[in-house]
């Protein structure tokens, strides 16, 4: 009979293994969301949303107008770029909570741009352009 008993599940052993197993759970997304990008994540997040139309070289317009040095930059007032009219009279000046509303929806923060038919990208995915993007800035 004892050695019985020693072969039984203990419920309070069970209880503790799934709690810390469930704090583990839990716990991860949080510590992975705020891991900073790595700069190759970065590039090619940039590379997958952004490349197609848009260069992080100044002077470099392509079908938008270039990234280089976005942040702190007027909304529609690069020279040398034909912005939609909403832009031009957008009246902001773009910083990290600006772009990343812009690369989620943006037609919510300026209605009637040019970046038809791009929908936006997730939030993951905006937080590693924006990461890219002041990196190629700083240098």
């Amino acid at each position: 009979m004892e050695a019985q008993m020693q072969t039984l599940p203990r419920p309070w052993l069970h209880a503790i293994a799934c709690a810390g197993i469930l704090a583990l759970l839990l716990s991860t997304p949080f510590s992975l969301a705020q891991q900073p990008a790595s700069a190759d994540a970065a590039q090619q997040a940039f590379n997958n949303s952004c490349r197609t139309c848009h260069s992080v070289k100044e002077g470099d317009n392509r079908l938008g107008p270039n990234l280089s040095k976005i942040v702190g930059r007027n909304a529609g007032s690069l020279p040398n770029y034909n912005y939609s009219q909403s832009m031009k009279e957008a009246g902001f000046v773009w910083d990290q909570d600006k772009l990343t509303r812009f690369m989620l929806r943006p037609d919510e923060v300026v209605s009637g741009n040019k970046m038809q038919p791009y929908g936006g990208v997730s939030a993951d995915e905006a937080a590693k352009v924006i990461a890219y993007l002041q990196a190629v800035s700083s240098q």
